[in-house]
């Protein structure tokens, strides 16, 4: 490790809780990374997620929201990382958390900095850039979800918003990769940074449809009116159906629910076959683990229908820990791999 790495990487540890706290399952793949790309992506997974929870506090006037977000950005981008002119909004915007893992994160913030500023130059710019489409994506998050139902117009619009807050992380970690690891790979660099940002959509993606329910319960469709039109439904008469429970309404939606499915499962089998192509057992798993959850979560989600939108549908603990025993028995080998994700992608029925 060079010398930056190794100043990063000591106070990182006692971070490490905290991003238990917010992530269950990045969390297990930050554990398992390499030590020389270890620091970088989770200080980049700290940041982004403390501008995401501004971006998704809605207690918060979206103004407040808005102003407080280009004050978190101002910070990321200074040498100094100086956020004392914000440190009262911070503070107050803290106590406004009612999840206390949330709440932990927003304090800890000035260190997360400090974190940053303890990388090697060439590793704060690649954070640095990371954070630059992610937090594009959040401000139109803000901006674009006020008073009301409100929903992302087209198809395009979803795809650029995928690779905005997700697929970037792909390319991210690929480029780290190839920074600090030479030779990583079976495969070019530039085939894995592509396949590694089509990973990044799907598991957005993912995220979009498991989370599809609460998000329009709280005005906000990224469904695209466009698709949801050809259906003969709005954004509206969805909420109003999940909240009631009606089927036939629900039934319309079917078609576009399995589409997402398929085109999320197709993202994320390219994920799969990224990890394969990896040398490093740690870096193979690290890398397969949000495939093989996600594809686990998707399974879930087909077998409910879009009624899956009126619950939180995620694999259990358990099930997580015995899926992690049995990839390291088998040395987290790309055939073990292939197996575990056709394993997760048609689980028996409960």
């Amino acid at each position: 490790m060079t010398k930056h790495a190794l100043l990063a990487a000591a106070p990182l540890q006692s971070y490490l809780p905290l991003l238990r706290g917010v992530s269950r399952s990045f969390y297990l793949s930050i554990r398992l990374m390499p030590p020389a790309v270890r620091a970088p992506i989770a200080v980049g997974y700290l940041l982004a997620r403390a501008t995401d929870t501004v971006a998704d506090t809605t207690a918060l006037p979206q103004l407040e929201r808005l102003a407080l977000l280009h004050q978190l950005l101002a910070a990321i981008e200074s040498p100094t990382g100086e956020l004392s002119a914000a440190a009262a909004q911070l503070a107050a915007f803290a106590q406004m958390q009612t999840d206390p893992h949330e709440q932990a994160l927003m304090r800890a913030l000035p260190q997360c900095l400090r974190l940053l500023q303890a990388l090697s130059s060439a590793d704060q710019a690649s954070v640095r850039w990371v954070l630059g489409p992610i937090t594009q994506g959040q401000l139109l998050d803000v901006t674009r979800f006020g008073q009301g139902m409100q929903a992302l117009q087209t198809e395009q619009e979803l795809k650029d918003y995928t690779w905005l807050v997700a697929g970037c992380v792909g390319e991210f970690w690929t480029a780290l990769c190839a920074q600090h690891l030479g030779h990583f790979a079976t495969l070019p660099t530039d085939h894995l940074r592509n396949t590694g940002r089509h990973y990044g959509m799907g598991l957005q993606r993912l995220n979009i449809l498991r989370d599809a329910g609460a998000d329009l319960a709280a005005g906000r469709c990224y469904l695209p009116q466009e698709r949801l039109a050809a259906q003969g439904l709005t954004p509206a008469q969805l909420a109003l159906a999940l909240k009631c429970g009606d089927s036939v309404t629900l039934a319309k939606v079917a078609p576009l629910f399995n589409e997402y499915l398929d085109l999320t499962q197709a993202q994320l089998l390219e994920g799969l076959h990224y990890s394969c192509a990896l040398h490093s057992r740690r870096l193979r798993l690290a890398s397969a683990l949000p495939a093989l959850i996600g594809t686990r979560t998707l399974a879930l989600l087909r077998r409910a229908g879009p009624l899956a939108w009126q619950q939180r549908l995620k694999m259990p603990r358990r099930e997580i820990s015995a899926m992690l025993w049995r990839l390291v028995w088998r040395g987290a080998s790309p055939a073990a791999l292939a197996q575990e994700f056709a394993r997760q992608s048609d689980p028996p029925a409960a």
